[in-house]
This record gives structure tokens, C-alpha cells and sequence, in this order.
């Protein structure tokens, strides 16, 4: 049998999933069932735009439902103590700026499960997060990107 996926997290980032997991069983399951309900009243089900639309909804919950019980059955919480201090790793916010005078951009290394690039959160396996992390205060890194590469110099690293 195949070895299970882990998912690295943060402790915050796996409280997250938990809240999520309990709104989805307790607020939006009895929601889409009550849709599902009315429209059965609308009689014809083969004809019945807002029962399909219902079920949809029914299937995509579910799925989710189902991984984030995955994700938290199989999670793995990141100690960022557990590295040097002035070492990237994931649970850390590092700044760097790009070389030789772009302004410093500050990003928290976090698993995929709780990735938010809006709120400067991003992936371990994101190409930036993959190249810093195991890099330390002072490194100049090289970062492959889309549109080929960019020398960054580290600034700071700090748990987050």
C-alpha cells in the first residue's frame, strides 16, 4: 500500500481547517440538503435546473469535506523552532529584495493546505518558498521564475 500524503502546517494553519471542517458539517451540508429538499418540490427532476445546481453544490461539499479530513488526519505540524533562528523554513515570514535595488517583500512559508499568496502567504512548493527555504539572514539566492531568473538577498527571517 502507498505511503499516505502528508500535509505540512502550521498549528494556526491547521485550527484553520478544523473551523473550516465544522462549518462545512454543521452550516453548509444542512443548507445544501434544505435546497436540495425545496427543490424537489419543483417537481420533474429531469427538467429541474435548481435540483441539478443543488446536487453540484452537494458534490463539490462533500469532496471538500472529504480532504480536509484528509489534510487534518494526515497533518504535519511545522515547529519552526526547530531550526536556526535566522534560517528559512516553513512556520517562518522571510524578507527579502530583489537585487540590486527592488523594494524588500516580506512572505510566510506555509504548507499547501493553507497557502494564501493575497495575504502574503506562500506554499512550501511554490518556486520562491523551494529556493529559500534551508537559506539564511544575508544569503543572495537565485530564484527561478516564469520568466527565467532573479537574484534575491535575504534581509530578515523571523517565526511568523
Amino acid at each position: 500500500m502507498a505511503e499516505e500524503k502528508t500535509y505540512p502546517m502550521t498549528e494556526e494553519g491547521r485550527k484553520q481547517l478544523e473551523v473550516e471542517l465544522e462549518n462545512l458539517k454543521t452550516v453548509t451540508r444542512p443548507q445544501i440538503i434544505e435546497r436540495i429538499k425545496i427543490a424537489r418540490g419543483f417537481g420533474d427532476l429531469s427538467e429541474n435546473s435548481e435540483y441539478e445546481s443543488a446536487k453540484d453544490e452537494q458534490s463539490n461539499i462533500e469532496s471538500r469535506i472529504s480532504l480536509v479530513e484528509n489534510m487534518l488526519h494526515n497533518a504535519e505540524i511545522i515547529d519552526s523552532n526547530a531550526v536556526a533562528a535566522d534560517e528559512v523554513s516553513l512556520g517562518k515570514a522571510v524578507t527579502f529584495k530583489e537585487l540590486p535595488d527592488e523594494e524588500p517583500e516580506t512572505y510566510t512559508i506555509v504548507g499547501a493546505a493553507e497557502a494564501d499568496p493575497m495575504t502574503g502567504k506562500i506554499s512550501n512548493d511554490s518556486p520562491i518558498a523551494h529556493s529559500l527555504i534551508g537559506h539564511k539572514v544575508g544569503d543572495e539566492v537565485e530564484i527561478a521564475i516564469p520568466a527565467g531568473s532573479m537574484k534575491v538577498t535575504i534581509l530578515s527571517v523571523e517565526n511568523a
